[in-house]
């Protein structure tokens, strides 16, 4: 963060000031005081079920300089009318002061967290980088990190997530993005916005407010998205696997579950190898491409930073090897694009290794009136992919298709796990559910019932 003064912050803010107007603060804010260090400021947010002005002691212990408050505390602090409206503010008038800043902004249905993980390593060796951690992209986690910004930091890449009209619009207020890039517009939140079409506008809110001396990058894997160029004057790039994109990828191949491609560009011809899982990150790594040719970056560094970046975010097509059985951890969320996704790296583990497919799924949230209908395709896919088994935990919704799949129906976790006795070397587990359903705990409890059965048999 730029060095400014509570003095400075407090008449940005209109906010009462309780402190010593030259106290300095060097660092972006923290809103759990744990995390708080020497130089920040706390956020006391009144939470549903936690008080953080009742933390903000701790935080100054920690180092903290004051707290930005909505009442007096026996504390340094600043009073403000909302602290999340006043941390808007202040990233706002941050982002003004770095002129030298170029902001990438990535919204999509699915594919912005590993997009942005991806373009993360490829900008680090450019410059330095600032990027969100986990998925930091509302109205809380995008000024935090915006804030994070200093003079010498060169890009700021931000997520921009949203579940009603409007979001994505009052997000760019505040971060400006230089690059705008929309990945696709899926049935994600289907059940909060009513139709795709409303989706598409609201994810269109980040095109519709580029400047037009921004550029527009827009993925070609829906008919709304290319779409988007209509609300953008400015340059727009296109990327997908057409003939005709300007970035675009030929000749995909996949090895081990990972993508192999030539990228294409204007600039040239270049092989790239993917280290992470599933076909679905090709069309992510074709946005960041797309990104390295509108920063003019060289194309030889574009393919091999895609080589060589790996997803550092958790519980995302996570690899583990336990012993002799794969287990797929995708645990963070689900939506029926990334479960199609999941399943087919399944299917492509699954046939290298030459054993079977278990395929250990939970609920998709937020899909509406949609939840059955889009519950029962995936367990057609499933079928047609040739899983070998589908183990629907607390999920009726998928059914029970017709085929040579074996249905297991289970209530909880504890009768789900209850099945790794029928496991056999070779075989390939996937786990994914939305994140409400916490299916990181069951992966865990997978490789431990298997590592317990290998000790048994010793």
């Amino acid at each position: 963060m730029i060095t400014l003064t509570a003095g400075e912050i407090a008449l940005l803010l209109g906010g009462e000031l309780h402190c010593d107007k030259d106290l300095l603060v060097s660092k972006a804010p923290v809103f759990d005081s744990r995390l708080a260090t020497p130089g920040c400021i706390f956020l006391a947010l009144q939470g549903e079920n936690l008080d953080g002005h009742e933390f903000a002691a701790d935080a100054y212990r920690k180092g903290a300089m004051f707290s930005l408050t909505s009442k007096r505390i026996d504390g340094p602090c600043i009073v403000v009318k909302d602290v999340l409206e006043a941390l808007s503010i202040l990233a706002e008038f941050v982002r003004k002061r770095l002129e030298k800043l170029t902001v990438i902004a990535i919204t999509g249905s699915q594919g912005k967290t590993s997009t942005k993980d991806l373009l993360f390593h490829m900008l680090s060796a450019v410059g330095p980088t600032v990027a969100p951690a986990g998925s930091f992209n509302n109205d809380l986690g995008l000024p935090i990190t915006l804030l994070e910004c200093d003079d010498r930091t060169r890009f700021c890449i931000l997520e921009m997530g949203a579940r009603h009209k409007g979001d994505i619009a009052r997000l760019c207020e505040i971060a400006k993005p230089n690059i705008g890039v929309v990945l696709t517009v899926g049935t994600a939140h289907l059940g909060e916005f009513g139709s795709q079409e409303a989706i598409a506008q609201t994810k269109g809110e980040l095109i519709a407010s580029l400047d037009k001396n921004a550029i527009a990058i827009l993925g070609t894997y829906d008919q709304f998205t290319p779409a988007m160029s209509k609300l953008h004057d400015g340059q727009v790039i296109f990327f997908g696997e057409g003939p005709d994109y300007e970035v675009r990828a030929t000749d995909i191949e996949m090895r081990e579950g990972r993508p192999h491609f030539d990228l294409v560009t204007a600039a040239g011809r270049d092989a790239v190898g993917m280290r992470t899982v599933g076909a679905h990150q090709v069309s992510n790594a074709l946005a960041v491409a797309a990104v390295g040719t509108a920063l003019a970056l060289p194309l030889e560094l574009i393919a091999s930073s895609l080589s060589t970046a790996q997803v550092s975010s958790k519980w995302r097509m996570e690899l583990h090897e336990v012993g002799d059985l794969l287990i797929i951890n995708d645990s963070y969320n689900a939506n029926p694009a990334s479960m199609a996704a999941a399943l087919r790296s399944l299917t492509l583990f699954a046939q290298e290794r030459g054993g079977a497919a278990w395929a250990f799924l939970g609920k998709m949230h937020e899909l509406g009136e949609s939840q059955a209908q889009e519950s029962a395709a995936i367990a057609d896919l499933a079928v047609e992919l040739g899983i070998d088994h589908l183990v629907e935990i607390n999920a009726p919704e998928y059914g029970t298709p017709e085929g040579a799949m074996t249905v297991h129906h289970r209530s909880d976790f504890e009768s789900a796990i209850d099945l790794v006795k029928y496991f056999a070397p070779g075989d390939v587990v996937l786990v994914k559910a939305s994140r409400s359903e916490s299916f990181e705990i069951l992966a865990a409890a997978i490789e431990q019932a298997w590592k317990e059965r290998g000790e048994s048999t010793e």
